[in-house]
């Protein structure tokens, strides 16, 4: 039903894409209302809004800032186990970044349009989303190989967060720039783009793209809010996915076969107190890691359950995302972000902006997966 998309090299920083001539067909899928929250007895929310406690349970974590540049948007972490770094990028700063533990380098590859995500594809070669462009870049020349240009109609757009599937195939999501029709607290940009004013979005604009190995475009979902973090369950049978200007994580039946998605069903929703949900990741157990921006929290959820099992409390107020990585994946990494953030509150939070290492969670994460293409 998709057809494939012609490619085209953009050297990294050039202004402007030569050569565009078509992103690929893609079809819509009609995205089902999510059910809503149900009290459960005693006044406990049947998906467990409260549900939460401390680590005093597990090993006493430890946390520490191990990329001490104070990064305007930090998001999309991912380990490359084959050279043991850290890939990640600065969405506003529009660099691809990659750390290297063992020398503390930060390597940086520059792009035109903000960059939403970052995913392995082979070593030296990594699938990104900047602007609205889906594209292969290859680390050593800085050259970008552009696959897909989608939402030409919406020059407001950009891709936000994504992830490779269990089949290989690049899932992200795109999301609208505010135009004035929802408005929330200006401290709460999530990992949205500069918005037409402070903190003001349009709703209902986003949308959920795979990108399969063949070069094709499918979008599996509209009418999202602020399309985020994203992650499968063990089985490969779930899609969990943050909804972030809702407050929400839902999981949908997915079609490993296909990419396809079903019967979205609300996993948690969470109070404005504890923080936007931002980017997530599964552990090797099957539970979610959810990052918090503007609630400075990392949040351990049972998905089966809506069960927020534990809080891991960060020293930055702007945590953005998190992966496992580490030679046995058992060490947490957490992005953050210092922009909208005043000089008053950068002066009470120095590591703004820092990645940082978390270690002794008594947990491991799972090896992240390549991009076919």
């Amino acid at each position: 039903m998709s057809r494939s998309c012609p490619r085209w090299t953009h050297q990294a920083g050039e202004q402007g894409y030569p050569g565009l001539a078509g992103a690929g067909h893609t079809r819509q899928v009609q995205k089902e209302a999510a059910p809503g929250l149900q009290a459960g007895p005693g006044n406990w929310p049947v998906f467990g809004r409260w549900r939460t406690s401390t680590l005093e349970a597990m090993a006493s974590p430890r946390i520490q800032a191990v990329i001490r540049e104070r990064h305007r948007m930090g998001e999309c972490p991912v380990w490359e186990e084959e050279t043991g770094q850290l890939v990640y990028v600065d969405i506003n700063a529009r660099t691809v970044c990659r750390w290297n533990p063992l020398s503390g380098e930060v390597q940086t590859v520059g792009l035109r349009d903000p960059v939403g995500c970052v995913a392995l594809r082979r070593e030296g070669s990594y699938v990104v989303a900047s602007g609205t462009c889906l594209g292969l870049l290859d680390w050593a020349t800085g050259q970008v190989e552009w696959a897909a240009w989608l939402d030409r109609d919406k020059p407001h757009n950009r891709f936000n967060d994504g992830k490779v599937d269990p089949a290989g195939r690049f899932v992200a999501g795109g999301l609208l720039k505010g135009l004035a029709l929802a408005t929330w607290r200006a401290s709460r940009h999530g990992t949205m783009p500069e918005a037409s004013a402070p903190g003001v979005w349009e709703p209902g604009q986003g949308s959920l793209y795979t990108l399969y190995a063949d070069g094709s475009v499918v979008r599996q979902l509209d009418q999202l809010g602020i399309p985020n973090g994203l992650d499968w369950s063990l089985d490969h049978r779930t899609l969990y996915h943050v909804d972030s200007l809702d407050y929400s994580v839902r999981a949908y039946d997915y079609d490993v076969q296909t990419g396809g998605l079903a019967n979205p069903r609300l996993v948690c929703q969470l109070e404005p107190e504890q923080g936007m949900p931002d980017g997530l990741c599964v552990d090797t157990t099957g539970t979610l890691w959810v990052a918090c921006i503007d609630g400075g929290r990392v949040i351990r959820m049972d998905p089966e359950t809506g069960t927020q099992l534990c809080t891991l409390k960060m020293p930055v107020s702007r945590v953005t995302s998190c992966c496992f990585g580490g030679a046995d994946y058992s060490d947490l990494y957490v992005t953050s972000a210092a922009d909208s953030l005043s000089p008053e509150q950068l002066l009470r939070e120095p590591q703004a902006g820092h990645v940082f290492k978390v270690t002794g969670l008594g947990v491991r994460g799972l090896a992240s997966r390549p991009f076919a293409g």
